[in-house]
């Protein structure tokens, strides 16, 4: 199966189109250092649905290594005191921030919480000091992810197709990315 990735970028803070939830019962926490039991529980619980597997690879040690790095950080979204989604945020030697990995559980979608969080993560990564805040995002995720990210106000900067294989008992979940 054929799959497009589009790179985006966001290179100034007035370019967030923000889209926050005022409701108390949406919060957003860093989670440092973020076990690493609860890393996997998120990964898994979040990812599943689009074929993440990369990390599933890692052994505790190789995980719990990459959570400890400085340049990483861990964001839980919580609904009403329930783990609804969370975001990986990774500073890089050349000033950006990259949102490494983003999502929600199935149980949050339909809330607009998607929105809240990646407005959350957008000004969290400004506000560390981002030269750039960037991501990347497939024909795999959502079929809300490519929209979602555009209303908040990333550009797409590059585009590239590469195949992958799924297991036959993992139908695909491919968007339109419209």
């Amino acid at each position: 199966m054929n799959v497009v990735r589009t790179y985006l970028e966001m290179r100034a803070p007035s370019a967030l189109r923000p889209a926050p939830i005022d409701d108390p019962r949406a919060t957003v926490e860093r989670v440092s250092p973020c076990p690493v039991a609860l890393y996997r529980a998120l990964y898994a619980d979040v990812g599943a649905r689009y074929h993440w597997r990369d990390r599933l690879a890692w052994s505790d040690e190789e995980l719990a290594g990459h959570l400890a790095r400085p340049e990483m950080e861990v964001w839980v979204l919580r609904w009403a005191d329930e783990i609804a989604g969370f975001v990986e945020l990774a500073r890089h030697d050349d000033g950006s921030v990259e949102i490494a990995y983003f999502g929600l559980v199935e149980r949050a979608f339909g809330r607009g919480l998607g929105k809240h969080l990646l407005t959350r993560a957008v000004e969290r990564a400004w506000a560390s000091g981002a030269t750039r805040v960037w991501l990347h995002t497939c024909t795999l995720d959502s079929p809300v992810a490519l929209p979602n990210y555009l209303k908040r106000g990333f550009t797409p900067y590059r585009e590239e197709t590469y195949s992958v294989t799924l297991p036959d008992d993992e139908p695909a979940r491919v968007s339109s990315g419209a």
